[in-house]
C-alpha cells in the first residue's frame, strides 16, 4: 500500500510536468515501468485509489444534492477543556486520543469491494449525496479487497498549504476565509471536476460497520485494518488515565506545525463492547468526548461601539472591531453588557483589545490594552430620538431609552408577545412585525387579533400571498386559548419569566382579577419573590395605560384551565428550588424536567441561591459558574440520576 501510494504520487507529478508544463522529468520508458508496477499492484491487494493514474475517471455534473438519511444519527461530541476531565472519562479503560479534523465529515459506504455512496453529515440524522466528488478525493480508494458492506466515517479536509494556493487563484471577492468553509463549498459542488482540482483528503476516524471482521474487541485494530485495506486514517494515540496528559502536551507541540486545521482532540474507549454498552444520551455518544485547546485569544482594533434598543428600553452596547479568526469562525462583534463594564474596560475607539470566545461561543472582550475610554454614553436613543438616563440595577449600571413609544423597543416588545414561550403565534417574525408597524396595521398588542381587516393588503405584501396570510391568521386564531401563565409571560413585565409567571398563577388560583387586585406584600410572600419582581408587577397592573390594552386584548382571550392536582402528597416538591444546568440524558431536555418539577410542587430558577435546594448537573467536577457558586453556598451538586433517586422517585 505505501509503495502504491508513493507510485501514485511519483506518476501524477510526471503526468502534469508533461501535460501542464510542457517538460519532462522522467523517460517515456521509465513511466510505462512504474505505471505497470501500480498495476499490478492494484490487481494484487485489489485495492484502487481516487487519484491513481490508472483510472480515467469522467467528471460529473448533477442538478442537485440528495438528501440522504443517515441510518444511525451521526451525534456531535460532549466538551471538556480539562485534562483531569479526560483521566476520569477513561477511569480504568485504554482509550484512543486523535486528532480532532476541522473539515466536513463524511460516510462513506462500500459494497463488493466497491465505493457507492458518501453522504455528508448535515445537521446528524440528514446529510447530502456527494459520491460524486468522494470519487476524485485525493485519496479515498474505488475499489477494496474487502467484499462485505463495509460503513466508515472521517473527516474531508483541505490543506492549508493548499487553501493557501487555490485562495490566491481564485478572483477577489471569492476567496475563502478558511479551510473548513473552502472543504464544506468543494466537496458539496455540483461539478466533480471542481472538487478534483481541490485536493481534498480524507481522513478515516470511525469504523461503523464491517460484518465478519474479529478485531479482538479493539477500535486500535479497526484503525489498523483500516490502514491496511487502504484507507487514510487519522493520527492517533494509545492512552490511559497514567499517559494521557503527556499525550495531549505532545498532540499541542504539533498544532501549530501541522499543515491542516485541528480543533481539538477526542478521546474514545478502545473496547468496542464497552463503547456498545454504554449507549447515548439525546445529544452525545457516551464512548468519546472532545477535547479543546483553552480560550483562542485574538488581538484586534476597536472600530466603534453601537447601542442596540430592546424591549424594556435596555440599550445594549455592542463593540465593533477589526475582524478576527476564533474558533473557526470570523468574529467582529462582542457585546460589552452594559455601562458598568464599558467604564471598567475604559474602551476608546482604535483602543487594542484581546477578544475571545466564552465557551467557545460567545464573543467577550478580555482585556483592553490600551484603554482610550473615549466612548460617550449617547444621551438620545439612536431609533427615536428619545432622551436616555443611566439606572443603577443589580447587576451594574445600564443605559435606558424613556420614550414608550420608542419604536425599537415596541417591536421588540411585539416580538416577545407572540413568541413561542408565550403566545405562540407563528408566522410573526420580528422582520414581518416591523413591516406590519410601519404601515400601520399593528400600533399595540391588541392589534395582532384584528389583522384580519388588512386581508388584502397583507396578501399583496413581498413575501406573503393568500396560503402565508391564512397560516398566520389560523395561528392567531389558535393563540386566543392560552393558560394563563403563558399570557402574564407574553406581557413583557420586567424580571417576570415564565417560570415567575406559573408561580404567581399558582399563588393566585389562576385568578387573573386576584393577581390584578394583589398589594405588593401580597406578592413578595410569594417563595422565591423578591421585592423588586413583586413591584414590577404591581406597577404593571396599576399602570392605566397597561391595564387599558389588557381589558381590550381580553375580549380575544380565553384561558385554558390548569391541571391541579388535588392530592397534596403527589406535591412532594412544594416550596423547593432547583436549578438546571448542562445536558441531560434521561429527559429530552431542561424544559421537560423543569415542568415535571412543577408538576409535584416544586420551581426552577435560573441562578444558584441560598434558598436553592440543589443544583442538578451531570458534570458534577465541572469548573462552571453554577457549580463555583453552589460550592460556595454548601448547596449539594446532583447529577440527574442521584437527583432522581432523592427526590423524584414517585415519577
Amino acid at each position: 500500500m505505501k509503495r502504491m501510494k508513493e507510485l501514485i504520487v511519483l506518476l501524477n507529478k510526471a503526468a502534469y510536468a508533461y501535460y501542464q508544463q510542457d517538460k519532462e522529468i522522467m523517460s517515456d520508458h521509465e513511466y510505462d515501468i512504474l505505471y505497470d508496477e501500480l498495476l499490478q499492484l492494484e490487481k494484487q491487494t485489489n485495492t484502487v485509489l481516487a487519484n491513481s493514474p490508472t483510472q480515467k475517471v469522467g467528471y460529473t455534473v448533477i442538478s442537485n444534492l440528495t438528501k440522504i438519511r443517515h441510518d444511525v444519527p451521526i451525534l456531535s461530541l460532549d466538551k471538556t477543556k480539562e485534562i483531569d476531565k479526560l483521566k476520569s472519562f477513561l477511569g480504568e479503560q485504554k482509550g484512543i486520543l486523535s486528532w480532532k479534523l476541522d473539515g466536513l465529515t463524511i460516510v462513506l459506504t462500500y459494497q463488493n469491494g466497491e465505493l457507492v455512496q458518501a453522504v455528508t453529515r448535515g445537521n446528524g440524522t440528514i446529510g447530502e449525496d456527494v459520491t460524486h466528488n468522494a470519487k476524485v478525493f485525493q485519496n479515498v480508494p474505488l475499489k477494496i479487497s474487502y467484499t462485505g458492506e463495509l460503513v466508515i466515517r472521517g473527516e474531508g479536509i483541505i490543506t492549508f498549504s493548499e487553501f493557501k494556493k487555490i485562495n490566491e487563484s481564485l478572483e477577489e471577492g471569492e476567496s475563502y476565509k478558511n479551510p473548513r468553509n473552502l472543504c464544506s463549498g468543494s466537496v458539496r459542488q455540483l461539478n466533480s471536476e471542481i472538487a478534483a482540482k481541490r485536493n481534498i483528503l480524507f481522513y478515516a476516524f470511525t469504523l461503523a460497520k464491517a460484518d465478519n471482521i474479529d478485531f479482538n474487541d479493539s477500535k486500535l485494530s479497526q484503525m489498523d485494518w483500516l490502514k491496511k485495506i487502504g484507507f487514510t486514517v487519522v493520527e492517533h494515540n494509545e492512552v490511559t488515565a497514567d499517559t494521557i496528559e503527556n499525550a495531549v502536551l505532545n498532540f499541542q507541540k504539533n498544532v501549530v506545525q501541522n499543515d491542516f486545521a485541528s480543533d481539538g482532540l477526542v478521546l474514545t474507549y478502545d473496547s468496542i463492547s464497552y463503547s456498545d454498552s454504554l449507549g447515548t444520551t439525546s445529544k452525545f455518544p457516551k464512548d468519546s468526548i472532545a477535547f479543546k485547546w483553552a480560550d483562542e485569544i485574538a488581538e484586534t482594533t476597536l472600530l466603534n461601539v453601537i447601542w442596540n434598543t430592546s424591549r424594556t428600553g435596555l440599550m445594549n452596547p455592542i463593540a465593533v472591531f477589526e475582524p478576527v479568526e476564533l474558533e473557526g469562525s470570523t468574529v467582529s462583534r462582542a457585546s460589552v453588557h452594559n455601562v458598568s463594564i464599558l467604564e471598567e474596560l475604559q474602551l476608546g475607539i482604535g483602543d487594542k483589545i484581546k477578544v475571545y470566545k466564552a465557551n467557545m461561543i460567545i464573543p467577550q472582550i478580555a482585556e483592553n490594552l490600551t484603554k482610550k475610554n473615549n466612548i460617550e454614553i449617547p444621551k438620545q436613543c439612536f431609533v427615536c430620538g428619545g432622551e436616555t438616563e443611566i439606572r443603577t440595577l443589580k447587576d451594574g449600571k445600564a443605559l435606558y431609552c424613556t420614550n414608550p413609544n420608542c419604536q425599537a423597543q415596541q417591536i421588540r416588545s411585539l416580538s416577545h408577545f407572540v413568541s413561542r414561550d408565550a403566545m405562540n403565534i407563528e408566522g410573526l417574525s420580528e422582520e414581518t412585525l416591523k413591516k406590519f408597524v410601519e404601515k400601520e396595521f399593528v400600533k399595540n398588542y391588541t392589534d395582532i387579533f384584528n389583522l384580519e381587516q388588512y386581508q388584502n393588503d397583507i396578501e399583496n405584501m413581498e413575501g406573503f400571498g393568500k396560503r402565508s396570510y391564512q397560516k398566520l391568521i389560523n395561528s392567531i386564531q389558535k393563540a386566543k386559548e392560552v393558560p394563563l401563565a403563558h399570557f402574564i409571560y407574553a406581557l413583557g413585565i420586567n424580571h417576570v419569566g415564565l417560570s415567575n409567571a406559573k408561580l404567581l398563577c399558582k399563588n393566585f388560583k389562576y385568578d387573573l382579577e386576584e393577581i390584578q387586585k394583589a398589594a405588593e406584600e401580597d406578592i413578595v410572600a410569594i417563595d422565591g419573590f423578591g421585592e423588586i419582581i413583586a413591584h414590577s408587577i404591581y406597577q404593571y397592573f396599576h399602570n392605566e395605560k397597561d391595564m387599558e390594552l389588557l381589558q381590550k386584548v381580553l375580549q380575544y382571550i380565553t384561558f385554558i384551565p390548569p391541571e391541579i392536582t388535588e392530592d397534596t402528597e403527589k406535591l412532594h416538591l412544594n416550596g423547593m428550588s432547583f436549578v438546571i444546568t448542562g445536558d441531560l440524558e434521561q429527559f429530552e431536555n431542561r424544559k421537560e424536567l423543569q415542568k415535571k418539577i412543577e408538576h409535584f410542587g416544586g420551581k426552577v430558577t435560573g441562578s444558584v441561591t441560598k434558598k436553592t435546594v440543589c443544583l442538578i448537573n451531570n458534570d458534577t467536577t465541572s469548573n462552571s459558574s453554577k457549580n463555583k457558586k453552589a460550592k460556595e453556598l454548601d448547596i449539594p451538586i446532583l447529577n440527574e440520576y442521584e437527583f432522581i433517586e432523592k427526590y423524584m422517585k414517585e415519577m
